[in-house]
């Protein structure tokens, strides 16, 4: 069931030291997935569009670092340092790497506005993390695979979605969850919430 929370809108140090941390964190993981990415390009072969199911762990921060902070611009600003960090580290892919990371982030931020940043469950989190997967469903075939075909195009896109909703929405629910219990997010409203295993 989703949960509402009354929060203060306003950041709070412990707030902006959560994000970042998050963010290195991430962009370290990132690091480490765009060696897995391209290593596993060609058990791919066949059917190319497929390696999409893999894209959801790009796409956690933004969804993470909202069910965490519960700030209006957390999922932006975490998933933006996430993939400053990830090009600090030599991403192959550039700056793009940069305004990707903008834009994954401002769409699970739009879900979450949605709801007025009152709602962080379940549903909530799926939602925000298959919006997240929209971006790069869209962005990639244009940018990096405009010679596919529009059925390979529109596979991708299904394909990043149902990944970036698996891994970065319900995924990110359950680790959030997760920590929790241990202890480490009492400063946030998570971890004052009761919270099922």
């Amino acid at each position: 069931m989703d949960s509402p929370t009354s929060s203060s809108r306003g950041w709070r140090t412990i707030d902006i030291v959560t994000v970042a941390v998050l963010a290195v964190v991430s962009g370290v993981v990132f690091w480490a997935w765009n060696l897995f990415w391209t290593a596993t390009g060609p058990a791919f072969a066949a059917f190319p569009p497929a390696q999409a199911l893999l894209y959801g762990v790009w796409l956690v921060p933004g969804v993470l670092g909202m069910l965490i902070v519960r700030r209006p611009g957390a999922s932006l600003a975490t998933a933006f340092l996430a993939a400053a960090v990830s090009w600090l580290l030599g991403a192959w892919w550039g700056l793009s790497v940069l305004w990707y990371g903008v834009l994954q982030g401002l769409a699970p931020e739009a879900v979450f506005a949605a709801g007025r940043y009152r709602t962080f469950g379940r549903s909530v989190s799926i939602a925000a993390g298959a919006a997240a997967g929209v971006v790069p469903g869209l962005l990639d075939p244009y940018f990096w695979y405009p010679e596919w075909t529009t059925g390979w195009q529109l596979a991708y896109l299904v394909m990043c979605v149902a990944s970036s909703a698996l891994i970065a929405g319900l995924g990110s629910w359950a680790l959030s969850r997760r920590l929790a219990h241990t202890g480490v997010l009492d400063a946030f409203p998570l971890g004052r919430e009761r919270v099922g295993a």
